[in-house]
């Protein structure tokens, strides 16, 4: 027999019974049972009951053991009672009498429970990693993360990608975010920096002819974190393909996604076919370009029917170029209570509040009601309610002014409105495409252009659109894919002559110079003959949130930092010894 064991922990079933059987795993509970000491022993794969009575030659032994000592235990397999059986596990009906038992590893007094769901501080999950991540859900969270990277590799090389690994130590490049440096031994003064992405690898790939790419590439950015977002690193499922179109990255990853949230959606329904929405039109709609389509709702304009209105506050903003009233339907709302309540939302959020009017039966009649109808009057009040379709016992709530100072509010007032009110379908997982960003986008502060997207994405329209359009006025061949409202992943065409990169790095006012210093080693792998292409990467670790329910990102990542981007197990940032800083060349500035 096997030094540690004949089976797992969740192979045994009434097919065995009689057989005696070796097990090796945790302590997960000790129950004593009117002097029959059972104890739920768990390994990786399940649970097994294994029980011991005062005639069993191991009994002495058994007293001793506690939650989380590591055993090995030897007996017989019986068939439990039928009122016994426990159907919520897979060996729910057999039970081992155990004949013999070894201590492998004893534990001490655990700083954390890992029986049960118990609610403990992140600090304290965080330093001992390694027991919160003997907890059922957490444990199931990471096995899932593992069957959606195989999946994803399996669908990625059913339709003919190839998996190669590109540079870890690399040269800074700016993308967004900051770099993570790694100070070069030998050459003193020099750094490395880790990729934010594989971006430029995965396009010198397709200029050496490899065609079809794919990777599960980890990325390493210095930025804060967020409750969608793991400070430091993250990875995703890096991919590049040759004379390809926009729809081409379509055609491949829909179904990739589509599939593995079949796969692992728990039978939930998922978008049959991804709408393609145009960024200016989820702005308007949603206000974010992110939107949750479970969320029916879609915001509309309705400037015209306070132009020169009795709602002074509104009327005069529209005197403003730029400016407009958007409203947000708010179908089974229209009662006083919810638009007060909705109104210290907005406040909450930091704008003064939000208009409203819901509409009630009165006479017959379906009329409005709240400060705005009453300044408007009737006849404009139904106007609105015809455009936006909303009967009695329906409201609208009211945003004005630049749209970029309401529309953040907007989406999350839309939100918040489809949550109280029931209308977001929660059950299921729909996808979009947001397409057709603009290239370029105008920081109001410095009254500069900057790239409002991936640097390296092509304008539709190619070098004439550059040459000649108005800046603002360019799109890209750029898209977003997102699911629930949750962005998973950026992607696009990319440019692929040096003429293009020149071209659309000088309207934002870098020179040749610049891009040369920058990109260089792009810039010259184009002067010899690149192909057009194309591609995306989906964030692996938002996937799996998804997929696994969580709130938060740490809880489908091994061992993730904390909120101080700490690695609170290993003592993870920790200061240099002197020799070491004195072999890189370095020395510490301490901040007065």
């Amino acid at each position: 027999m096997h030094a540690y064991r004949s089976h797992t922990c969740a192979d045994l079933d009434t097919s065995h019974v009689g057989q005696t059987v070796r097990l090796s795993g945790w302590v997960h509970r000790v129950r004593d049972h009117g002097g029959i000491l059972f104890i739920d022993l768990r390994d990786h794969h399940g649970v097994t009951q294994v029980l011991a009575d005062p005639d069993s030659a191991a009994f002495a032994e058994v007293e001793k053991v506690r939650a989380e000592w590591v055993i090995r235990i030897d007996g017989e397999v019986k068939a439990r009672d039928p009122e016994l059986v426990n159907p919520k596990i897979p060996t729910g009906e057999i039970e081992v009498f155990i004949r013999e038992i070894e201590v492998l590893g004893a534990a001490e007094e655990l700083p954390l429970p890992v029986f049960g769901e118990l609610d403990y501080p992140e600090e304290t999950r965080l330093k001992y990693r390694y027991l919160d991540l003997r907890r059922d859900s957490l444990h199931r969270n990471i096995v899932l993360r593992s069957q959606v990277i195989s999946s994803l590799r399996r669908r990625m090389t059913d339709q003919g990608f190839m998996e190669y690994q590109t540079p870890i130590l690399t040269a800074s490049s700016p993308e967004g975010a900051r770099d993570f440096l790694v100070p070069s031994r030998l050459h003193r003064g020099k750094f490395y920096a880790l990729p934010q992405a594989p971006q430029q690898f995965k396009q010198l790939i397709m200029v050496a002819g490899f065609d079809k790419y794919f990777q599960i590439a980890p990325c390493f950015r210095d930025e804060d974190p967020r409750a969608d977002r793991s400070p430091g690193e993250f990875y995703q499922l890096d991919m590049e393909m040759s004379f390809a179109t926009q729809d081409d990255v379509f055609a491949v990853i829909e179904p990739v996604m589509r599939g593995v949230f079949e796969e692992f959606g728990n039978g939930l329904p998922v978008t049959p076919s991804f709408p393609k929405i145009p960024y200016r039109e989820a702005m308007l709609k949603y206000g974010c370009d992110k939107p949750d389509l479970r969320n029916p709702i879609e915001m509309q304009v309705v400037s015209p029917h306070f132009e020169h209105s009795g709602f002074k506050i509104f009327a005069a903003l529209l005197e403003t170029p730029g400016h407009e009233i958007r409203a947000i339907p708010a179908p089974g709302g229209g009662s006083r209570a919810f638009c007060d309540r909705m109104n210290a939302f907005a406040q909450k959020e930091g704008l003064p509040g939000m208009g409203y009017i819901f509409w009630r039966e009165d006479g017959g009649e379906t009329v409005g009601a709240g400060p705005i109808a009453k300044n408007i009057g009737p006849e404009r009040t139904e106007a609105i309610r015809a455009q936006l379709g909303l009967k009695a016992g329906d409201a609208a709530f009211f945003l004005g002014g630049r749209p970029e100072s309401f529309e953040a509010v907007a989406a999350k007032a839309r939100d918040e409105i489809g949550r109280e009110l029931g209308l977001t379908d929660f059950d299921r997982y729909d996808f979009c495409w947001i397409v057709d960003f603009p290239m370029y986008e105008l920081d109001e502060e410095t009254n500069t252009l900057d790239f409002s997207h991936n640097p390296f994405s092509m304008p539709q329209g190619g070098l004439e659109a550059l040459e000649k359009q108005d800046p603002l006025d360019i799109l890209g061949y750029q898209y977003d894919i997102v699911c629930n409202g949750v962005e998973l992943s950026s992607g696009a065409v990319r440019m692929h002559t040096p003429d293009l990169m020149y071209k659309a790095f000088e309207i934002v006012g870098y020179d040749r110079d610049y891009v040369d210093r920058n990109f260089g080693g792009m810039v010259s792998a184009f002067r010899y003959g690149a192909p057009p292409h194309a591609g995306i990467a989906p964030g692996v670790d938002r996937m799996v949130m998804l997929l696994a329910g969580a709130e938060n990102i740490r809880e489908v990542i091994m061992f993730p930092m904390n909120q101080r981007a700490e690695d609170l197990m290993m003592g993870a940032p920790a200061e240099p010894t002197n020799e070491q800083l004195r072999e890189l060349g370095l020395r510490i500035i301490t901040e007065d």
